[in-house]
Order: C-alpha cells, then sequence, then structure tokens
C-alpha cells in the first residue's frame, strides 16, 4: 500500500482519529514509531518517517511510544481482493496462525495459495514478510499484556504466542531496550484478581447504541445477553471455556473488554474475534465519503454517522443463526437458537445469570438427527439444512473464519440445501465480514429503497459497491428499527 508522506503529516499535525492505525510515523531522532494520535509533540517533517504496518515499523528498527501505545491502533476492513487476502493472513496471523507448531504452508494452504505467493502478498500490502509480521503481532501482544495487566510474565509470553521464556525476554529486551518487568514498573498499577481487563480502539464515530441494540434483538439465550448497555456471552474455544464482556470507554475511542483468566491461552483470536464483532476495523470516514454521495443515503449518513456492521464471534454460530431466520421472526429465531443451545451446548458456571451455555460446536450439531432437530420446533427441511450445514463445516468443506475468498463461500454455501441468496449474503455480510456484501432480496431493503424486485435493487445497488453491507445496515435501521428486519424474501430452496 503506497502513502502519500504529505498527507500523513497533515494527518499527524491535526492528530486526526480517522487515520489512527492507517499509517503509523518513525521519529527519526528518536527512533520511536507512534499513531498518528499521538498527544506528544509533533516532530519537525524532516524527522518523520511513515510506515503502513506497526511491523514495517519495527523492521526499520523503531521501538513503540509507550504514551500512545501503537499495539492499540485499529487495524483495517478488506475492500479488494488481493487486500482481502493479505488482511485475512494478518489476521489469522494476529489470533495465533503461525504460533504453537502451525507453519506458513498451513496458513497459505488454508488461503488457497503457496507459501510463496503469500509472502508476496503480504509483503505488497503490509510491507514485511509473514514471520515479521506475527513477531511484531507477538512483542505488541505482550506489551499489553504487561501493561494493562498482572498477570506473571510466563503467562505473558505463552499467551502472546512466545514458545520459550528465554526467547521472549530476548527478543522484548532486543526491540524495545526494556525488559519484560522495567515495562511493567513504568506502567500504571491494575487491579488484581481472576479476570483479564483490555482496551480496543476504533476510529470515530462509532454508533455504539445501533449496535448493540441489533446484536440484543438477535442474543442467543444462555450464550449472549446485552446487560445495561454492554454485551456479555459465553466462550468455547478448543478445550477453553469462559466469558467475556464487552462495553464503551467513556471519553475514549475504545472498548472495554473484560474476559475470565482462564480465557488467556486463547486471549489472541478473542481480541481479533472481537474486532470482527464490533466492525472495529472500519473506515467510517472511507465510507461516508462515497455513500453519502448517494442521493436516497445521504440523510441516513447525516442522522446515523459511524454506524457498523455487526460481525460474528464465531462464524458457525452465525450460519446456524441465519438459517434458523428464515421465514420466522428475529425473535423467533432467537427463541429456536437458545432452544439449540440449550439442547446441545455444553453447561457453563459464570457471573452472568443469563450466560449458561456454551454454543454447539459444528460436530455437535452435524450428529444430531434431524428428528431431535425438528423437536426444537424446526420443519424437516430446515433441520435437513441446519444438519448438512454443520457437516460441511465440520469436515472443513465450508471455512467461515476466512474472509479471503468470499464469493467462492458464497457460492458454497448456495450449494447447500435450503441455503438461498439471502442467507449466504447475510453470512457473508457478517460472519466473512465482508463490507460488499448484499442481500437484496431481503423485505426490509426492498421496502426501505422503494424496489419493486431484487433485480432491480441489485442494480441500483451496484453504485454503492464496494461498502454495500454499510448501505443495507443503514436502509434497515431507516425502515422501523433494527429488531423487525432482515428476513428473506421468500422460502430459500
Amino acid at each position: 500500500m503506497a502513502l502519500d508522506d504529505d498527507v500523513c503529516y497533515r494527518a499527524l499535525t491535526a492528530r486526526d482519529a480517522r487515520f489512527d492505525g492507517v499509517f503509523f510515523v518513525g521519529v527519526k531522532s528518536t527512533g520511536i514509531y507512534c499513531r498518528p494520535i499521538c498527544t506528544a509533540k509533533t516532530p519537525g517533517r524532516r524527522r518523520c518517517a511513515f510506515f503502513e504496518s506497526a511491523a514495517r515499523a519495527e523492521r526499520d528498527g523503531f521501538r513503540p511510544c509507550l504514551k500512545c501505545r501503537p499495539e492499540l491502533a485499529p487495524g483495517h476492513a478488506p475492500v479488494d481482493q488481493s487486500r482481502s487476502i493479505a488482511r485475512a493472513a494478518a489476521s489469522r496471523i494476529q489470533a495465533g496462525a503461525l504460533s504453537e507448531g502451525n507453519d506458513l504452508e498451513d496458513l497459505a494452504a488454508s488461503l488457497g495459495l503457496s507459501s510463496r505467493q503469500l509472502r508476496r502478498t503480504i509483503r505488497r500490502e503490509l510491507g514485511v514478510s509473514p514471520v515479521e509480521l506475527a513477531q511484531t503481532n507477538r512483542l505488541l501482544l505482550a506489551k499489553r499484556l504487561i501493561t494493562e495487566t498482572r498477570l506473571p510474565m510466563t503467562q505473558v509470553a505463552f499467551a502472546a504466542g512466545f514458545e520459550s521464556i528465554r526467547r521472549f525476554n530476548a527478543l522484548f529486551q532486543s526491540h524495545y531496550r526494556l525488559t519484560p518487568g522495567e515495562m511493567r514498573r513504568a506502567a500504571p498499577e491494575s487491579a488484581i484478581d481472576d479476570s483479564i481487563r483490555l482496551v480496543l480502539a476504533y476510529r470515530p464515530p462509532f454508533d455504539w447504541e445501533s449496535l448493540i441494540e441489533f446484536l440484543q434483538a438477535r442474543a442467543i439465550p444462555g450464550v449472549e445477553s446485552i446487560e445495561a448497555g454492554r454485551y456479555v456471552r459465553t466462550v468455547g474455544l478448543g478445550v477453553h471455556r469462559g466469558w467475556l464482556s464487552v462495553s464503551p470507554k467513556a471519553g475514549r475511542h475504545q472498548l472495554t473488554v473484560e474476559l475470565a483468566g482462564q480465557l488467556t491461552p486463547v486471549l489472541p483470536s478473542i481480541l481479533a474475534r472481537l474486532r470482527a464483532l464490533f466492525d472495529l476495523d472500519a473506515r467510517p470516514d472511507l465510507i461516508a465519503a462515497h455513500l453519502a454521495s448517494d442521493a436516497r443515503l445521504a440523510p441516513l449518513f447525516e442522522r446515523s454517522p459511524g454506524l457498523r456492521v455487526p460481525g460474528a464471534f464465531e462464524g458457525f454460530e452465525l450460519g446456524v443463526r441465519a438459517i434458523l431466520g428464515q421465514q420466522v421472526t428475529v425473535r423467533g429465531a432467537s427463541t429456536l437458537a437458545g432452544r439449540l443451545a440449550d439442547q446441545l451446548g455444553e453447561p457453563i458456571a459464570t457471573p452472568f445469570v443469563a450466560l449458561t451455555r456454551v454454543m454447539p460446536t459444528a460436530a455437535a450439531v452435524a450428529g444430531s438427527s434431524i428428528s431431535r432437530l425438528m423437536g426444537l420446533g424446526l420443519p424437516s427441511a430446515r433441520a435437513e439444512s441446519l444438519q448438512s450445514f454443520a457437516s460441511h463445516v465440520e469436515r472443513g468443506d465450508i471455512d467461515l473464519e476466512s474472509a479471503a475468498a468470499p464469493d467462492s463461500i458464497v457460492a458454497a454455501l448456495k450449494e447447500l440445501p435450503g441455503i438461498g441468496d439471502w442467507t449466504a449474503e447475510y453470512i457473508a455480510m457478517r460472519a466473512l465480514h465482508w463490507p460488499d456484501a448484499f442481500p437484496s432480496g431481503d423485505l426490509g431493503l426492498l421496502k426501505a429503497s422503494g424496489a419493486t424486485s431484487a433485480k432491480g435493487l441489485a442494480a441500483e445497488a451496484e453504485s454503492w459497491r464496494p461498502w454495500r453491507a454499510y448501505a443495507a445496515m443503514h436502509l434497515w435501521k431507516n425502515l422501523s428499527g433494527l429488531e423487525r428486519i432482515p428476513k428473506a424474501q421468500k422460502k430459500e430452496r
């Protein structure tokens, strides 16, 4: 990605939050790199070097600023195919794809590439190799845990993805010129308890109220809930079980995350999933600049700046919710999902009365009989669709944790019984976090747009690319509130 140094410097002098995470600035005289929103005195233009990623800045020998903390900067949302592949790979690396014995060949294969192609794509988009990117991610996560928690250093090292304490200490000191202990002594004191608290940054504006209203209407009973404006849910990743909560941090462009201490080993994956769920890497400035030029959408953006596209904490869970939502009300779909969780989900103890189950795995649903699924209140055709979907996810035929090739995943979904355009596009929109997904057959979108057919709406929406998912959210919100629709236009095959 090419950077315009003059534009970057103007954004730096203005401390423009829209550019947070879009670039980083290295100060040549100090050897430190910062976010463009850093409150330190702005360096002279000649003392600045601009980088498209934190990994690139660290590769060139710069150390992260202890004041603005580059590890908190928002990431990037995918737009085109090349960038989508690079960002999908970067997201998986951030979630630990190159840790614990996993290698580059496995990561590349999961994205449909050779390792050479993946190296070339990541270097072209991010300016570093996959290994350099993984190392920077591990170091920055370790820095976060040292600064924001009181976890023992051994837990910090392993949670960040290091395979040995010696390697962790050596790399940390060589990159940051401080030992882990010295950095912790310089950090503010934090509470010592059984949970972990971290923050996640975003680019303003951010319509938290609309996002949380959308999630509340679709919350799966027993698995997730909204309590006093705070999102809470259970977590089941591999052998790890626990809970988490997310709430806005007053006066800051950040969300506060609290999670059970037993989830520390899967922390990188959890943080990546939360960034997707709350659409924290969106560029609201670019989205609004494009869509607000449309006469139909302009007043909607004026009324609801910073409206996000809610993602998914787990792709299979969202797919199940989408299938259950066919031809029923939003509330009806939540009821069915709650029954599924109650029947097939693992019981769990949490501090929240509403959280009692971990969402069933694909294996659990695939292994259930059609008659048992029908016992939840599903018609036989939908029970067969749900079981088929779960089986394909369990076998790895459909990978909803990758947004590298959304078109091919949508095509694969539509090959399954009972999944048509609406369900596939809705899954792409939320589970794959694809910003150009657009369920043109949705009743709410047709009504809100005034279009007489899905074909006519799809034609009009061509000018909304590559942000059609955001156009859909604004149309849904403008219709009658986020609690009623989306809903498929007709029964899917």
